[in-house]
């Protein structure tokens, strides 16, 4: 039955339509409603639907099953459609049967055939397509039909009532699809709902590359639209293929393959392919998972989908869960699953909670664990080192889903107990551990060991000491988050120790890498190594007693390793060795000791060897310093010592400074043998020494005066360094002090031979002694001093008898002097110096005499005297007679003119007065008179005892002279200040006392003592009896401030009636002891009480009004009273008015309440007066005025700062109303226009708050914009957060500077980066256009590169943002458009992109480096690029080629363009491998190998890309050439025997010369006249040689990868072109005319290839004159004729030429 007759018979049958009434007409009528409320209910994505039905359909056998979307703006259909949506489909076609469940409902012909692998779903299907179309049309097999939503006018059912269309439609639908293709076998037409066209468009444009990934069947799926004109086309055209390429495991269960998808995106030429390597397993579906709908399904197939780079995407979201076709699910896994999930209708998820799905989940990690492990383990030719790459698959990275974290879970579970990571193995077979098995090493003990490796070490057990190493190509930065995944972490810190200790990694390597070993240790000791075991390793180099390297480790070197400077290394290990490391010190070796010197982290090094190891950097003097120690006891040594430091000084390794310090430390062997350390003093040897005459033996040994040994006085040689004993003295005078007298500095001892008379000679040795340590300014020590002074050695006269006495009880006075002295003392003799013994010369000593105690001054005898007397006074008190003799003898000094000061001196210094107090000084006594009566009532005066005394009082002058007071003046004030009366005694002083203690007050520059004496006592008569002063007023008749005292109550004042009017004058005196006098007085007092009133809110209501009052007098006084400035400053800050706040503030701190304040009221806390009926009242009021000038605020324009204080904005910013805010904003102004400086606090809090309502909410100041004129030019006040004027009102603008002040923006020069802050959060391109239109004129610079992103549109409110790095402004080869986003292609202005080009720094054009990195990925990509591409891209390099940029692309290009012959694309091979085609014969021969090796040149040749510059850059490159690679392995020509022949006979005619000279002189070849003789020249050159054998050539080419190429060739003519020869097959004249046209061709190809090698394209035309010419056999005539056809000649410079070459 044909097509037509079927759709009737159904129209007829099922639908009643023109036939008998269908009695199930009803029934179908109502599942038709029940489908369009399904099919509307569900959010169905209707493209899948038909993606899943061509999947399920039937395919003829050949054919690759395909899938075209097709979209266009014409109305196919002529029912007024906007667009059509064309969908072909080459299936085999609609049967009846199809036709037949397609008018029906229900009734699918896939149901029970899902487990042959149909994918779609019963239900929906074809019917999705009325989400689009009201009519869909279905072309195939022959049937041409419609269906239509609406109910059908004759049967009322819609949707499944089928149609007959016209062929017009087809004809229509042909011209779309393209009138030479044969349209396929199905194609459904779908006129689209307006509504529908974008959605449409937008699915159609979102198709994801990776959709046939999983299908079976359809192997290719296109999508493209169709415009007349096509700048009108919208929806992004792909098309995408697939391509299996081979199995590589196959079994029961499991199977893998490489699966290779292309697609062809429009505007993308970047990752349009990609491959993806597919492991499909099998599990059977277990019983507690089974579900209805797929009750049929006895088994689960899920496929894993590993990609081989980066993944296809359409900048989408990528697609982690198939079923059959992609879903919305992202896992965050590296790899695909696929599975028959159960989805929701929209395809958008997997059904999470199902319990099918549920098991399939279960068995993704098993799949997964084989196909990782199949990944892993299956290659074993495959190094270890590509293996890594491979664990990128690992689902590092957690998902967005509980459930597949569960699925993650699992397969780390798994994983972890596979034997499955790559280590380190010292055979060739691969070691694989498990995870928590193997560890990682830093990356500097890497390097170490790879670099020792490279020496030869062996590291055979680096697995044997407790852990697996990671290989080392896995354990790199960029695999940690897979390495933490896996859990593998660094080896524990004493595997370093171990692993150093099993190889010879200290001994083994040279120093620069010894270096790097301590510096890796070094780097992480404190880190990692200090608790270690790595400190009991033998590790650091020394050299031994024994002069050989040996190793010490870290736990025992501590403290015993040196190192010095270079220079002097060698010095200290010889002396080391002499010294037999007497220290224990060891030196490192020199060689160390130069690298550690040159290492590049020397600094890190030495720190740690100084710090951790101890080693000790020493210069000579440190190492000198540092041996001291180890001499104590051993004599040799010690002198040794000696000679270590004279010899270091003698080669100036040692400074002077450096010497003297080590002197003073260093051993000496004494005159008994013994060595001493400890010091204070170096005797020269006693023989022949001056101090052994005047000292005796050594007296001060056991003051560590040492006496040097004989040892020193022996001459030594060391290392050939000789020393004599002269020069060790010497040396050891110079710098450990050894001395003789007069230069000897003496110790703190006695010189025990000054206990008797010295003879005159070593008393003036002494006195020569003496002067040389007082010229030297040595300080004479006390017990040495003391010995001389007080010892009797020195000769003297007493009273003209001879005797001895020590300096210190001697005299050298005047003879007149001594002798007046010794009469007028009767109770004391002076010993005088025998000066007639010592002679004048005694005389030169005088100072040093002095330094000894001998006195020379009379004043110093009268001392003497007075010191007798005052011992005499000690002994036994003087009687009134002794007295009477001591007044009796200064009377008598006096009447000879001798001075008595000192003696009066000495003796007024001794107690010996007797006074009224007992025993004093004569100064501190006084003799009494009436004068003195006054002040002993206040004092107590130690009057001399007259009782006791009696007539020596007529010594009065005597006494004067002693110091006795005598008369009462002003000077005795301060006696009576000193000695007065205990103040408890100073109570109710009588008025004389008061007054002369006033007076005593005004007298005496210091009377704190007095006034303390009587501040607090109450001695102050008042009105109300005694008092401290400090509580009374003095009170006159000119005081105006009673109402004070009337506060807080009265005061008591001075009684001037018993003092007498006098006491006014003393006012001064009267204020020191604490009276209050003045107002200030007063007010101070009354500012206490005050005080005191106010801290404990004790001041009433009365208490306040009485103060007002008082206060509004006192300011009414004609004479204002100065209030002082405490008393201001008490009523003014403290606590005494109380607020509605219910505390007690200062004045200053409250405000009067009053009308203006209501506004500001809502959002403030306020310290209003408490005027309520329970406080002050209304009456309060009265005193405005005073409460106003003690600091009351009482109107609101003055209360700012209260309005700062007291801020509280409401949670809630909306209930803040535009009055409160206003009034806000009247405070910020008032505190603007103050002096002082707004409050931070105050900031801070509206800063904080977002209580300004803009467009965009409420926000803060600091994040708001106030709109004006200026602003419209540019934006809209929607565009950002601009201040809602609609709320506000005009009068915000008003505000302008306070809110600019609180950070609102109101400049529109300054807004900015406020702007650009919200350009990120926009995807309306239109507003996004105008931010960078306003941030281009305001010249804005973003603050950092994370603020640098450009708008992408696509749409009008589609796009995304990308990085300017990623952008270009112009791409006019159009190479780029996958690499970078060309913005000229977007709808951005001229200036806009300069904008970007100038702020963002977005390239212009792409860079070289751009180019660079696009051959790099068309490098990787391994795809052919086209001729186009590759003309472009190396029409760039040879433009911009300089010797910095040959440097770049020698670098990045690794591959190079190569021709191949059988393909129109151009390939990129290893540059190695490709070769410049120099020899055109060698090129014919490799061209016919299967693998493509010449470079590429542009066909045809172009300007601007000429094979000449082409050849220049290859061989910059590092391009060979191919005749300079092939080698010549086999060839026959040399074998065969061959036999020279004359050129000129065989083929170098006249005719032959001229037609290639007239060829070569073509204008358009553009050659030179000497490249056109140059050309032949190459020709004339040549060696002929023929043969009558066949002649087969072998060439082989040595590839990179280590693959050899062979050709091999048979021709009758060869130009061996590096040899210059040109060998011939002698033609057999029997051959005919194919053998003369075989030999014309040869010659004509190989002479035209050896001529034009470098101009290959016009080859074939010289060749092809050859070939006409070798016919005629270059037979002039004919030549001359055959020339002329051709429009060719020769110049005359080639006729000059060709007539020299012929002429011979």
């Amino acid at each position: 039955m044909a097509a037509k007759e079927h759709v009737e018979e159904i129209r007829r049958t099922k639908f009643s339509i023109g036939g008998e009434p269908n009695p199930l007409t009803e029934d179908l009528h109502q599942a038709v409603k029940n489908l369009s409320a399904e099919l509307y209910a569900k959010d169905v994505h209707f493209l899948m639907e038909l993606i899943q039905n061509a999947e399920d359909n039937e395919y003829p056998k050949g054919v690759d099953p395909s899938l075209e979307f097709v979209i266009t703006s014409k109305d196919i259909t002529n029912t007024g459609a906007p667009a059509t949506l064309l969908v072909f489909n080459n299936e085999k076609g609609f049967s009846r049967k199809n036709v037949e469940s397609i008018c029906s409902v229900g009734r699918s012909t896939k149901k029970g055939l899902r487990k042959r692998g149909y994918i779609g779903e019963k239900g929906i299907g074809f019917k999705s397509v009325f989400l689009i179309t009201s009519q869909p049309y279905i072309f195939s097999n022959g049937y041409k039909i419609r269906f239509n939503e609406k109910p059908c006018q004759e049967c009322n059912v819609g949707y499944i009532v089928p149609e007959w269309v016209e062929d017009s439609t087809l004809s229509a639908i042909q011209r779309v699809y393209g009138s030479s293709n044969a349209l396929p076998t199905t194609t459904l037409v779908l006129p689209l709902k307006s509504e529908k066209v974008n959605p449409v468009k937008d699915q159609l444009s979102s198709i994801h590359p990776e959709v046939l990934l999983f299908l079976a069947k359809i192997k290719r799926l296109s999508v493209r639209e169709d415009n007349e004109d096509p700048k009108l086309n919208t929806v992004s055209a792909i098309s995408i293929s697939s391509e299996k390429n081979f199995v590589t495991i196959k079994s029961m269960d499991a199977e893998s393959y490489t699966l290779h998808l292309t697609a062809d995106v429009s505007g993308n030429e970047d990752d349009t392919e990609c491959g993806y390597y597919m492991w499909k397993q099998r599990f059977p579906v277990k019983k507690e998972n089974k579900v209805d709908v797929r009750s049929e399904v006895e088994e689960w197939v899920i496929t894993l989908a590993f990609p081989n780079g980066k993944r296809l995407n359409r900048g989408a979201s990528m697609p982690g869960i198939y079923s059959f076709l992609p879903t919305e699910t992202v896992t965050n896994f590296p790899f695909i699953i696929q599975a028959d999930f159960l989805l929701a209708s929209s395809r958008e998820n997997i059904l999470w909670d199902n319990k099918w799905n549920q098991g399939i989940l279960d068995c993704v990690p098993v799949a997964f664990l084989n196909s990782f492990t199949s990944l892993i383990k299956s290659s074993e030719t495959a190094p270890i080192s590509s293996l890594p790459n491979q664990f990128r698959f690992l689902p590092v990275k957690e998902s967005s889903h509980a459930k597949l974290n569960q699925v993650r879970d699992a397969i780390k579970a798994k994983i972890m107990n596979e034997t499955i990571v790559p280590c380190e193995s010292n055979t060739r077979q691969k070691l694989f551990c498990k995870p928590n098995e193997v560890g990682r090493l830093k990356p500097a003990f890497w390097s170490i060991m790879n670099s020792a490796k490279s020496l030869g070490l062996s590291f055979s057990n680096i697995s044997s000491h407790g852990t697996y190493i990671l290989t080392f190509s896995f354990d790199e930065e960029k695999y940690n988050s897979i390495l933490e995944f896996l859990e593998i972490k660094y080896v524990d810190n004493e595997w370093y120790g171990k692993c150093i200790a099993g190889s010879n990694l200290v001994k083994g390597v040279q120093e620069e890498l010894y270096m790097q070993l301590l510096v890796f240790i070094a780097d992480n000791w404190s880190s990692s190594f200090y608790m270690t075991n790595i400190k009991n390793i033998p590790l650091i180099k020394y050299i031994g007693v024994d002069g050989k390297v040996n190793l010490f480790s870290i736990n025992i070197c501590a403290n015993k390793l040196l190192a010095a400077d270079s220079d002097h290394i060698s010095w200290l290990i010889n002396w080391n060795t002499e010294f037999h490391c007497c220290n224990s010190k060891f030196i490192l070796p020199a060689v160390t000791q130069k690298a550690i010197g040159s290492c590049l982290k020397k600094h890190t090094l030495k720190k740690w060897l100084m710090e951790e190891v101890k080693v000790e950097f020493v210069s000579v003097g440190k190492y000198a310093g540092d041996l001291i120690s180890s001499l104590k006891t051993d004599r040799k040594l010690a002198v040794t010592y000696a000679h270590f430091l004279y010899h270091s000084k003698k080669k100036d390794y040692l400074m002077k400074h450096e010497i003297r310090d080590l002197c003073t430390k260093m051993p000496i062997v004494d005159n008994y043998g013994q060595v001493t350390v400890r010091r204070d003093g170096v005797l020269v040897p006693a023989k022949g020494s001056k101090w052994v005459e005047l000292i005796g033996s050594n007296p001060w040994r056991q003051y560590n005066y040492v006496e040097l040994g004989e040892d020193y006085t022996r001459s030594v040689t060391y290392f050939g360094n000789n020393a004599s004993g002269e020069d060790l003295v010497s040396f050891m005078k110079t710098y450990v002090g050894a001395a003789d007298v007069p230069f000897l500095s003496p110790p703190n001892a006695a010189v025990p031979t000054l206990s008797s008379p010295l003879t005159k000679t070593n008393a003036f040795l002494l006195l020569r002694w003496l002067n040389y340590l007082r010229k030297k300014n040595v300080h004479l020590p006390e017990w040495f001093l003391s010995s001389i002074k007080n010892g009797s050695w020195l000769k003297i006269t007493l009273s003209s008898f001879p005797g001895s006495r020590p300096p210190s009880e001697s005299f050298m006075l005047e003879a007149s002097s001594g002798s007046i002295l010794q009469n007028g003392s009767v109770l004391v003799d002076i010993p005088l110096v025998d000066v007639k013994f010592y002679g004048n010369e005694i005389w030169n000593y005088k100072e040093d005499l002095k330094t000894v105690g001998v006195r020379f001054e009379n004043k110093e005898a009268c001392e003497f005297i007075g010191e007798r007397l005052m011992s005499l006074a000690a002994s036994s008190k003087l009687t009134r007679d002794n007295v009477a003799s001591i007044l009796k003898f200064i009377r008598y000094l006096g009447a000879h003119y001798i001075p008595s000061t000192e003696l009066v001196n000495r003796i007024k210094q001794g107690k010996w007065v007797k006074t009224s107090l007992g025993d004093m000084t004569p100064d501190n006594s006084v003799l009494f008179s009436n004068e003195w009566k006054a002040a002993s009532q206040l004092s107590n005066i130690p009057f001399i005892d007259q009782d006791y005394y009696g007539e020596v009082l007529s010594f009065k002058k005597e006494l004067e002279l002693l110091g006795v007071m005598v008369n009462f003046d002003k000077s005795r004030y301060q006696l009576v200040s000193d000695n007065l009366k205990s103040s408890s005694l100073l109570t109710s002083l009588s008025s004389e006392a008061m007054l002369l203690l006033l007076r005593c007050i005004e007298k005496l520059r210091s009377s704190d003592k007095l006034v303390q004496a009587v501040k607090n006592k109450k001695c102050v008569k008042t009105n109300l009896g005694y008092r401290c002063p400090s509580e009374c007023f003095l009170v006159t008749s000119e005081t105006k401030w009673g109402c004070l005292l009337q506060v807080f109550g009265s005061f008591p004042i001075l009684d001037a009636n018993f003092y007498g009017s006098s006491i006014f004058s003393m006012e001064k005196e009267l204020k020191k002891i604490g009276v209050m006098i003045d107002f200030e007085d007063a007010a101070k007092e009354f500012t206490r009480i005050f005080k005191q009133q106010a801290s404990a809110s004790s001041i009433r209501k009365e208490n306040v009004f009485s103060f007002l009052e008082c206060y509004r007098k006192l300011k009414k006084i004609k004479i204002k009273l100065k209030f002082p400035e405490e008393l201001t400053k008490c009523i003014r800050e403290d606590k005494w008015l109380k607020t509605k706040l219910g505390d007690y503030k200062s004045p200053k701190e409250c405000i009067l309440f009053g009308a203006d304040w209501e506004s500001i009221t809502p959002i403030t806390i306020l310290p209003f007066i408490d005027d309520s009926s329970n406080f002050y009242g209304n009456g309060i009021h009265d005193y405005k005025a005073e409460l106003k000038l003690l600091g009351v605020t009482t109107e609101f324009k003055d209360g700012a700062k209260f309005v700062a204080a007291g801020l509280y904005l409401p949670e809630c910013s909306s209930s803040i109303t535009p009055a409160s805010s206003c009034a806000l904003l009247d405070s910020v102004k008032r505190l603007k226009e103050s002096a002082s400086e707004i409050p931070a606090k105050f900031l801070d809090k509206l800063s904080q708050k977002n209580w300004l309502k803009t467009y965009f909410g409420y926000k803060r100041p600091n994040e708001c914009l106030l709109f004006s004129s200026d602003w419209g030019s540019f934006l809209k006040c929607d565009d950002g957060p601009f201040i809602d004027e609609q709320f506000y009102g005009s009068r915000i603008e008003s505000y302008k500077e306070e809110l600019n002040l609180l950070g609102v923006i109101t400049e529109i020069n300054k807004g900015c980066q406020m702007i650009a802050s919200y350009l990120h959060s926009q995807s309306s391109f239109e507003r996004i256009n105008r931010f960078y239109k306003y941030l281009s004129d305001f010249k804005w610079e973003p603050a950092d590169d994370d603020n640098k992103k450009i708008w992408l549109p696509r749409g009008s409110n589609n796009g995304e943002w990308v990085s300017p790095q990623d952008c270009v402004l112009h791409d006019k080869k159009n190479l780029f458009s996958g690499l970078l986003y060309v913005l000229e292609g977007y709808k951005y202005d001229t200036n806009i992109l300069g904008f970007f080009a100038g702020i963002f720094n977005v390239k212009v054009h792409p860079s070289v480096d751009d180019y660079c990195n696009l051959w790099k990925k068309w490098e990787a990509s391994g795809k052919q690029i086209t001729h186009t591409e590759c003309c472009a891209f190396w029409e760039f390099v040879v433009k911009n080629l300089n010797p910095e940029t040959e440097k770049t692309f020698n670098k990045s290009f690794s591959k190079l363009p190569v021709s191949s012959p059988g393909s129109d694309g151009i390939f990129l091979s290893d540059k190695r491998d490709v070769f410049i085609s120099d020899d055109l014969f060698l090129t014919d021969l490799f061209q016919r190998c299967s693998r493509p090796i010449f470079v590429w040149y542009p066909q045809p040749s172009s300007k601007t890309l000429t094979r000449t510059k082409l050849v220049d850059i290859y061989k910059k490159l590092g391009v060979r050439t191919i005749s300079e690679s092939a080698q010549k392995t086999l060839s026959n020509v040399d074998q065969v025997k061959l036999e020279p022949v004359s050129s000129k006979e065989k083929f170098m005619k006249r005719g032959l010369v001229k037609l290639i000279l007239g060829f070569l002189a073509d204008p358009n070849l553009k050659l030179e006249t000497e490249r056109r003789h140059e050309a032949v020249s190459r020709m004339l050159g040549l060696e002929a040689f023929e043969t009558v054998d066949p002649m087969t050539v072998k060439y082989v080419l040595s590839l990179s990868c280590g693959d050899v190429v062979t050709v091999e060739a048979k021709r009758m003519i060869r130009w061996d072109k590096q040899n210059s020869k040109l060998f011939m097959q002698k033609r057999e004249e029997s051959g005919g005319h194919k053998s003369v046209t075989e030999h014309a061709c040869h010659f004509g190809e190989v002479i035209a290839e050896g001529i034009l090698w470098e101009n290959e394209e016009v080859v074939p035309q010289l060749s092809e004159l050859i070939r006409l010419g070798f016919l005629v056999e270059f037979d002039e005539e004919a030549i001359e004729f055959l020339m002329k056809m051709k429009n060719l000649q020769i110049y005359l410079e080639d006729h000059d030429y060709l007539s020299s070459i012929f002429s011979c």
